[in-house]
């Protein structure tokens, strides 16, 4: 690719993700060109593409796929489905960026790695925290030893049910088919992602899951402990069961703490033994801008990418052995 090349993106499953935090970036990073999405309804494939301005807009994931005049694919739909569209993406040759995470299990991440490792075609994943300026400062801030040595991590994340969960109407992010761990494979391998990026690779990592309120089929509390090949270790709590929202990740070093929220716009807090501050860093409007700015940059040769298949597998590996019981 070259800085005068358009690459022509098309989208698979243009459902909610896409409206604000996701596709509109294809459309606003330079170089790229929204030109195509795809939706099993055609109306609301037409609805979306004449709200956005996409040019063509269709009802089978195969002809998206296939039209010439696409150059990339981005796969935005359930988990369950991205083996199976990532695998013709693979097939058909073209860069692919899979929305998170990559697969509902790790040896179906394996396959889908395989496959484009097998196309050598560029594989990305919308694990875009790793692109984002709050989260890169945190990394920055420990790399640079600002609470000495990293000793621990703790996150805990809590929220009560929501009225869809309390009507038990169908959420394939509850079935325990699609996502066994119901809103932890959503949720909180954004997190665990996050932190393979901050703290390098897991080593050894044991949980458990329970369905405490049944309500749906998939898990509604997890808890985990591991161990980074860092040597840094790591807790985590997750309960869709609770009274009140919490979203709390604090690191522990040797000389100072660092807290920040994994979901919520809130301040960076750091406390050392001489000083403590909160660093505010603002979002962007659509939340994986940085993520698709990096993807431009990689096709252009002028960096590597946070987020790929192999990365994201590894999340996935951590996320099974949570789940293991």
């Amino acid at each position: 690719m070259n800085i005068e090349q358009v690459i022509n993106w098309g989208i698979i499953g243009c459902g909610a993700v896409t409206e604000v935090k996701s596709g509109p970036a294809y459309q606003k990073v330079a170089n790229f060109n929204l030109a195509a999405v795809m939706r099993r309804n055609g109306a609301l494939a037409k609805d979306y593409a004449k709200r956005h301005q996409v040019e063509s807009y269709y009802a089978n994931a195969d002809e998206l796929i296939n039209d010439p005049w696409v150059d990339a694919i981005y796969i935005a739909t359930p988990p369950d489905t991205h083996k199976c569209y990532g695998l013709k993406v693979a097939q058909a040759g073209k860069p692919c960026c899979i929305e998170k995470p990559l697969a509902p299990d790790y040896q179906q991440s394996k396959e889908i790695v395989a496959a484009f490792n097998r196309a050598n075609v560029p594989l990305f994943v919308a694990y875009y925290r790793r692109s984002l300026p709050r989260f890169n400062h945190v990394k920055s801030l420990l790399d640079n030893g600002d609470i000495g040595d990293v000793r621990h991590l703790s996150w805990h994340l809590s929220k009560p049910a929501n009225q869809l969960d309390i009507s038990q109407e169908y959420n394939w992010r509850t079935d325990k088919n699609i996502a066994l761990g119901g809103y932890f494979d959503d949720l909180a391998s954004h997190g665990l992602d996050l932190f393979s990026y901050l703290l390098g690779e897991f080593a050894e990592v044991k949980g458990l899951g329970i369905n405490q309120q049944n309500l749906y089929s998939a898990y509604d509390a997890v808890s985990a402990c591991w161990r980074h090949k860092s040597g840094v270790t790591g807790t985590g709590s997750w309960n869709f069961a609770s009274r009140s929202r919490q979203d709390m990740v604090t690191i522990y070093g040797s000389k100072g703490e660092i807290s920040f929220s994994v979901f919520d716009e809130q301040p960076i807090s750091i406390i050392s033994e001489d000083h403590q501050q909160d660093i505010f860093i603002e979002n962007p409007e659509n939340i994986q801008f940085y993520h698709v700015q990096n993807i431009r940059d990689y096709l252009l040769g002028e960096t590597s990418h946070p987020s790929t298949g192999a990365t994201a597998a590894h999340t996935s590996w951590v996320m099974d052995e949570i789940l293991r019981t």
